[in-house]
This record gives C-alpha cells, sequence and structure tokens, in this order.
C-alpha cells in the first residue's frame, strides 16, 4: 500500500509539472504571437510610410527632407530587424517549451504505466492467493471424507 501511495504522490507530482510546462508553453506561444504582431504592425507602417513619401518625392522637395526620409527609413529598418530576431528567439523558446512539455507528458504517462502495471499485478496475486485458498479449501474436504453435495 505504501508503495501505491508513493507513485500516486509521484503522479500527482508528475501532473502538476507538466501542466506547469503547459503554463509555459501557453505564456511562450503568446509572447510570440505578439512579437509576430508587432513584425506586421512595423511592416505595415513601413510600407504607409513609404507610399505618403513616394507621393511626398512627386513634388519639389528639399535635400535635407529626402535625408530625413532616408535616416527614419534606415531606424525603421534596423527596428524591423530587431523585431525579426526578436521574433525568431520568440519562436525558438515556444520550440523548447513544446519538447519540454513532451517530455513531462512522456513522464507521466510512464508513471500511470508503472501504476497500472502495479494494479494488475496486485490483482494478479490477489487471485492466485484466492485459488490457493479454494484449492485448499477444497483439499480439506476431500481429505475430510465429507462429499461436495453433503456440505
Amino acid at each position: 500500500m505504501q508503495s501505491s501511495a508513493t507513485l500516486n504522490t509521484l503522479l500527482e507530482q508528475a501532473e502538476a509539472e507538466r501542466d506547469a510546462q503547459a503554463a509555459v508553453l501557453r505564456q511562450c506561444e503568446a509572447a510570440a504571437a505578439q512579437a509576430r504582431q508587432q513584425i506586421e504592425q512595423l511592416n505595415a507602417y513601413r510600407a504607409q510610410y513609404q507610399q505618403r513619401w513616394t507621393s511626398q518625392f512627386r513634388q519639389a522637395g528639399a535635400i535635407e527632407l529626402v535625408q530625413c526620409y532616408q535616416g527614419f527609413s534606415q531606424r525603421l529598418d534596423q527596428a524591423i530587424t530587431m523585431q525579426n530576431q526578436v521574433t525568431t528567439q520568440a519562436e525558438a523558446r515556444v520550440q523548447q517549451a513544446r519538447a519540454a512539455l513532451v517530455a513531462h507528458e512522456q513522464r507521466v504517462a510512464a508513471v500511470r504505466k508503472l501504476i497500472e502495471r502495479r494494479r494488475a499485478e496486485q490483482q494478479r496475486l490477489a487471485d492466485r492467493r484466492e485459488q490457493r485458498s479454494t484449492d485448499e479449501a477444497a483439499q480439506r474436504r476431500s481429505t475430510s471424507g465429507l462429499t461436495p453435495s453433503l456440505i
């Protein structure tokens, strides 16, 4: 019985760790989705910015204005590059968290299987004891001279 309680405690702990890892995975997925959304927003903003300034450049403009546009465009491109790196890192964390969750799920499954095997073994032992006692009772009846019809 001690072994059964210990295994149940181990199962509860493994399930708790798995559930915590599932929460970590959800957080990582949310962070990755947010990073992807931010890239989309930056790209959309860059497209709008370029479109707006392309129409502005059709009119006569000062060289200082063109330099300002180019400077801001470069900084926007740098921000997009950095956000791409953030997104790549977030996706890597998602993959790591997913792999860790799979490992925790495998551990839970292994503990459950062990518990199932132990219960099956205990049931086999109980069945054997019952069969043995039934056989012994039948043996005693036959050696005492009583017939089964009289009992």
